[in-house]
């Protein structure tokens, strides 16, 4: 008798929770290989960045063949080169910040792309923002003041570029937001994998140089498990609510810190975790206040609807 599907074994949340960790898992191997090439085998940033596009481009490439070239077709070309531009951006900031800051501290300050998120989105997206989510907002970056402690010795540009990556990648995510809006997702993950390979050739063509061997393993792992964790990441979020899987994303913190301390000898220290727990909550209750507006907003939308639990509902005289 043939097994059950692993989808049909579990419960639609315990097997979307399942996809998130899995994926976390790979993003933290992921940045552990980054770290390596980056540090022992001395490849540089750019370099990776290319090299992580272009192999994750190539294993999408049968996809593409068997969807045909429909999925590409867009209305908003400009619009979808403006969100490869900040994703490369923050590829490049998050990649050069591997190598030279504490794995756990970069992961840790990365959960501020959320937060950063949810302004550009008030910004862009002219989305209403209330008294709640605004000191939900201003504590979750005193989560990030505590993990960079300004003015004293563990704070410095370094770190700041994590941030710098956490503010662009936010930026590419209301872009993608906006272009949800008209355009079909697969046409969005195509052009941005397409786009973001020759677009990265260009910084690395100025800093080339050849990886040995290992080096190209390792490149290729990193595409690879960069594709496989985004495609899980993206299958999650697809299958159950954001409110109920943001916490299984912090998972990627203790794991960073289990491969920094064993792979490169990094110890986490007190103010990372403190931080990192502050700047999750803040983000969990924005994304939970999300919900809220949302579901809000459908319950409005249905009492003006004509038609409710699929009855004619007859207009008042």
């Amino acid at each position: 008798m043939a097994s059950k599907p692993l989808s049909e074994r579990f419960s639609v949340p315990v097997y979307a929770a399942g996809l998130l960790v899995l994926a976390c898992v790979g993003f933290a191997a992921m940045n552990g290989i980054i770290r390596h090439l980056g540090t022992t085998l001395a490849v540089d940033p750019l370099i990776i960045v290319f090299c992580r596009n272009f192999f994750a481009f190539v294993v999408m490439v049968p996809w593409l063949l068997r969807g045909g070239f429909e999925v590409m077709k867009t209305t908003r070309f400009p619009l979808i080169s403006l969100r490869v531009l900040f994703g490369f951006l923050s590829m490049a900031a998050w990649f050069t910040a591997l190598a030279i800051v504490p794995l756990s501290n970069a992961v840790a300050l990365s959960f501020t792309a959320p937060l950063f998120a949810a302004i550009a989105a008030v910004i862009i997206l002219r989305e209403v923002i209330r008294a709640r989510r605004i000191t939900a907002l201003a504590i979750g970056f005193v989560g990030m003041l505590v993990i960079l402690r300004p003015g004293s010795e563990p704070a410095g540009w370094c770190e700041l570029i994590v941030v710098f990556s956490a503010a662009t990648m936010a930026l590419s995510i209301v872009i993608m937001k906006l272009l949800t809006r008209t355009e079909a997702t697969p046409a969005l993950v195509v052009w941005q994998n397409m786009l973001l390979t020759p677009v990265s050739l260009i910084p690395a063509l100025f800093v080339w140089a050849w990886p040995t061997p290992d080096g190209w393993f390792w490149l290729i792992a990193v595409g690879v498990i960069a594709t496989l964790s985004h495609l899980a990441f993206t299958r999650a979020f697809s299958m159950a609510d954001t409110t109920y899987l943001l916490p299984f994303d912090y998972i990627r913190l203790p794991i960073v810190a289990v491969i920094g301390w064993f792979a490169f000898s990094e110890p986490t220290d007190a103010w990372t975790w403190v931080g990192a727990a502050i700047i999750a909550g803040s983000t969990v209750y924005v994304a939970h206040r999300e919900s809220k507006m949302k579901a809000a907003g459908a319950v409005r939308d249905t009492a003006r609807s004509p038609h409710v639990t699929g009855r004619s509902v007859a207009p008042k005289k």
